[in-house]
């Protein structure tokens, strides 16, 4: 995955990332609160980015005025956020692009398209809005003025706090980990705007009407939406259904205005609708070691230090890393943050080469805490590791000591007459997995 870059609309930054480096271009218009670093903290939005680069080049960016976007002090007309998508395909050097616009992103990818068809080789909308002033014209807005004026007045009090949640996604509130989704989503608010920049930016928003714009859209679109949609009713969607020229239409199941918590079968549309085949290629299945690797206290220590000694002694910290990656013969999956995900074929050489890391970075000062795993995962087309494994090691190194090196049963089992000594540390509940696992620090 490459590092939030800038691209330059106007006089204008625009922060943007690209995920995958498969053979259709896909920029993705998100709804009203985004921040490239803090979105990709979540799993389940990770997750869904990652498999729709398993088939395009994914080209994510925040909107101007928001997350890592450079400020501005006036409201921005959706003609010229319009814009910004021209300018981030052009610092990415895509002439054309399948442009997805979801929830008030929607709004912007239609008018995208129905102005740069060169530009547009499909158009895919998911609870897409159409109009959020609700009256007797448009009987399915989200809210009347009356509705409006008085949620505005309350963004003071709630933004930040992560409420609203509840409604983009109810399938989490049955989810046991609800509390840190919402907190994930409170920090998600926080970081892309303030109250004032939300109150302006959802005036904005409240005025846009694009039916007079629908019907002169002349590419491929595919339209998806929720049936129990609570942020952007059904019949907006089927609206657009109708009006759209020669929209495919999709109506899911479930109450989710989002689609990153129960993705498969958007995912699937999707991928049929733009490369003919619903099926993803079948992936390589192996028996693989996972390493994980991750920064103890590194929150504390970058707060102590400051961003350019933080940033200074972090890249000391990747070059130790990948110093010892190299020298056990593992292979560097993932960086994320201050953490590593490594593969290696021998459960041996993962554990000398999770002492050797802890070992190195201990005389930069840090300490590390790893967690070994062998299972077997699938290899996705661009080298990716996914399955049940991956999240196992994962759980393991968050359970690990500072300084430890914890492993899984089915590593000190494989490892046996190898030399390495173990201490047990019992039977663990890993969270997302079924069975209790018996984990063991190397001595």
């Amino acid at each position: 995955m490459a590092e939030v870059a800038f691209a330059r609309s106007g006089d204008v930054h625009i922060a943007y990332r690209v995920v995958g480096d498969g053979p259709i271009d896909l920029v993705f218009v998100q709804g009203s609160s985004t921040h490239l670093d803090v979105y990709w903290d979540q799993p389940s939005f990770r997750h869904y980015c990652e498999r729709l680069a398993e088939f395009s080049r994914l080209i994510l960016f925040d909107k101007r005025g928001m997350g890592m976007s450079e400020r501005v002090p006036e409201t921005v007309p959706l003609d010229v956020r319009m814009d910004d998508i021209r300018a981030v395909m052009d610092a990415v050097d895509s002439t054309s692009a399948a442009v997805m616009g979801e929830s008030e992103g929607g709004p912007l990818a239609m008018l995208f398209a129905a102005a740069h068809p060169e530009r547009t080789r499909a158009l895919i909308l998911q609870g897409a809005e159409v109009r959020e002033r609700r009256d007797a014209d448009w009987p399915w807005g989200e809210a009347t003025v009356e509705e409006h004026e008085a949620a505005i007045a309350l963004i003071p009090t709630r933004w930040g706090q992560g409420e609203s949640i509840k409604a983009i996604a109810p399938s989490t509130l049955r989810d046991p980990s609800f509390p840190a989704i919402q907190a994930w989503w409170g920090k998600v608010q926080r970081n892309s705007g303030t109250p004032a920049s939300l109150e302006a930016f959802s005036r904005m928003a409240f005025e846009i009407d694009v039916r007079s714009v629908v019907p002169s859209i002349r590419v491929p679109a595919l339209v998806m939406h929720a049936a129990g949609d609570q942020v952007c009713h059904v019949e907006q969607g089927r609206w657009l259904a109708q009006y759209l020229p020669g929209a495919k239409y999709v109506e899911r199941p479930t109450d989710d205005h989002v689609a990153w918590f129960e993705p498969e079968p958007v995912l699937a549309e999707i991928r049929e609708f733009l490369t003919g085949s619903r099926e993803a290629e079948a992936p390589d299945r192996v028996l693989v070691t996972v390493l994980f690797t991750d920064i103890v206290a590194s929150t504390e220590r970058a707060t102590h230090m400051g961003d350019a000694r933080w940033r200074a002694l972090l890249d000391a910290h990747n070059a130790a890393v990948r110093a010892e990656l190299t020298r056990f013969r593992g292979r560097e999956i993932d960086t994320a943050g201050d953490g590593f995900l490594a593969a290696f074929d021998s459960p041996a050489r993962a554990i000398r080469a999770a002492k050797a890391i802890g070992e190195s970075v201990r005389r930069l000062g840090l300490e590390v805490r790893a967690g070994v795993h062998t299972g077997e995962v699938d290899v996705l087309p661009n080298g990716d590791l996914a399955g049940i494994s991956v999240h196992v090691g994962a759980r393991v190194a968050a359970l690990a000591r500072p300084g430890e090196v914890l492993v899984s049963s089915s590593v000190r089992d494989l490892v046996a007459g190898s030399g390495f000594e173990f201490i047990n540390r019992g039977m663990h509940s890993l969270k997302g997995v079924e069975e209790d696992r018996l984990l063991f620090a190397v001595a």
